[in-house]
């Protein structure tokens, strides 16, 4: 609450804003990014802060255009030649920041890279797993065979695999990447420094082979507190901000030196729910006893929490608007979003009756674990969500962690409930990384921490994954989320707006995928 009493306050004040300062002179663009940059390892963890800033550095075959629909990146073209294998071919000179030529060995050895890495916090294993075979069969030609037949999200899976220089990476770890040593990709940008905590620095990479960035040099800044970030904006030492606080949105759009941009999101923030266990570490009786049995293991109990959450007045208060309630894992813009799942109505008293069938008619207790300055009011979405879950007779504690630490002990699998926010281009593909059971063979359930596993799930989603015409694919993928909207296989809350603030002589055009590029920004 102290922290919101600061933006607040902020948004109040009645001396007028400062006036920005003049474009550098220097030709750099100074942005204040919402979350820090955790690894400059393109492999290592698969998070859209990392992937955003990746982006300047690296290229992936196929990328994503501001609404989210895939366009050629490194590939100019592709086919299908048969139902397993798909035949891409490079754009001609491309050449990494060392000076080297790209060639489809260097794409080769990229794709197979993710899966050789142990102990990722977040693997990009959902996407390259399906790859059964890559075969360079000249420098500017790849062919990729898949594991299933009529792979659908072939191209989407591919945008968020960046190429490295086999040369670089070939024996390079995480820390070779964050000194900047094996850093090298093919992007408009190359790497000068990486602190992690403090951002990036970069350089426009003279040899790139599109577009030039209107600016030479770029820092993105790593901003993860509000106020910090929106000072930043108003003293002029940033020209831009991607997350603008809720409480300071309508001020900033108001005033003629600033611009404000705003998309709906392809985020949903939801909570992952542990069902793979007996035992659910942070679920006890209300005297602090071990329950005999994970009550998250209930469909009864699962009901219930979501039943007690009023995402109407989460979007309405804590989000001030800004933000649209969810009754998907996707958002309304997106491929295998079902306009038929709505939100789940608020009835504090159909929770408490279904607790009681459960065999909770008193409740337990729960803590329920999120990052903190993750996603937009993180915090105060889970403080929220304690004080309905209290109000059916859940005694519900809030503990956070910065954003680092949060996601690998997520990943450890330490927590009973807890929150997380993903971005997807497809329902079956968040389907198929958030909620199939896992398998690390075949890359299913990456990021399923709850363990939830569901054979018609599974089945419905692997249905939509080799469905190749479109609306039967999309027509599948809503199968499979109402199977799991219906099993409370999570509990998604709201979709998020992406918004950004910069000063008045900059534009930006905001991005459903939220990311914020730097040769993307234009002078007005």
């Amino acid at each position: 609450m102290q922290r919101r009493r600061l933006l607040q306050s902020l948004a109040g004040l009645a001396l007028p804003l400062p006036a920005a300062r003049a474009a550098d002179p220097a030709e750099s663009l100074r942005i204040g990014l919402a979350a820090d940059i955790t690894t400059f390892d393109p492999h290592w963890l698969n998070t859209a802060p990392n992937l955003s800033a990746h982006s300047h550095v690296f290229e992936a075959l196929t990328r994503n255009d501001a609404d989210a629909r895939v366009v050629p990146g490194l590939a100019q073209s592709w086919k299908a030649l048969d139902a397993h294998t798909w035949e891409f071919k490079l754009r001609p000179g491309v050449r990494f920041h060392d000076g080297s030529e790209l060639t489809a060995d260097d794409v080769a050895f990229s794709l197979e890279r993710p899966n050789t890495l142990s102990g990722s916090p977040g693997p990009f294993t959902s996407a390259t797993r399906p790859i059964a075979e890559k075969t360079a069969v000249d420098k500017l030609t790849l062919r990729l065979r898949t594991r299933e037949p009529n792979y659908a999200p072939l191209l989407i899976d591919l945008n968020s695999v960046f190429i490295v220089s086999r040369r670089a990476a070939a024996k390079a770890g995480e820390e070779a990447f964050t000194r900047g040593t094996a850093a090298i990709g093919t992007g408009p940008y190359k790497l000068a420094r990486f602190a992690p905590g403090e951002g990036v620095e970069l350089e426009a990479f003279a040899g790139y082979h599109g577009s030039k960035p209107a600016f030479a040099q770029a820092l993105l800044r790593s901003q993860s507190s509000d106020a910090a970030r929106v000072a930043a904006l108003l003293s002029g030492d940033v020209g831009a901000i991607e997350s603008p606080p809720t409480a300071d949105l309508a001020r900033l759009a108001k005033d003629p030196r600033w611009r404000v941009e705003q998309k709906v999101s392809w985020r949903t923030l939801f909570l992952h729910l542990d069902q793979g266990r007996e035992v659910s570490p942070f679920v006890a009786a209300k005297d602090g006893k071990p329950l005999a049995a994970n009550p998250l293991r209930d469909l009864r109990v699962r009901r219930a929490l979501s039943l007690a959450i009023n995402r109407a007045a989460i979007v309405a208060r804590v989000m001030e608007g800004n933000a649209v309630a969810a009754g998907n894992l996707v958002s309304p813009p997106i491929f295998g979003h079902d306009p038929a799942l709505k939100p789940e109505a608020f009835d504090a008293d159909g929770a408490k009756k279904l607790l009681a069938e459960a065999g909770y008619p008193d409740g337990f207790a729960l803590t329920l674990h999120g990052p903190a300055d993750r996603y937009i009011n993180d915090d105060q979405i889970l403080q929220a969500v304690a004080q309905m879950l209290a109000r059916i007779g859940i005694a519900t504690k809030v503990q956070t962690y910065p954003a680092a630490a949060y996601f690998q002990r997520m990943r450890a699998g330490e927590f009973s409930v807890a929150l997380l926010g993903w971005g997807s281009q497809a329902g079956d593909l968040a389907l198929r990384s958030l909620l199939m059971t896992p398998d690390a063979v075949a890359g299913w359930g990456a990021w399923n921490w709850g363990k939830y596993s569901n054979p018609a799930l599974d089945a419905a989603v692997k249905q939509a994954l080799t469905t190749l015409e479109p609306s039967a694919r999309e027509a599948a993928s809503r199968v499979a989320m109402g199977i799991a909207m219906k099993d409370v296989a999570c509990i998604p809350l709201h979709h998020q707006l992406a918004s950004w603030a910069t000063r008045r002589e900059l534009r930006y055009a905001a991005r459903t995928d939220e990311f914020t590029f730097a040769f993307d920004f234009a002078r007005a």
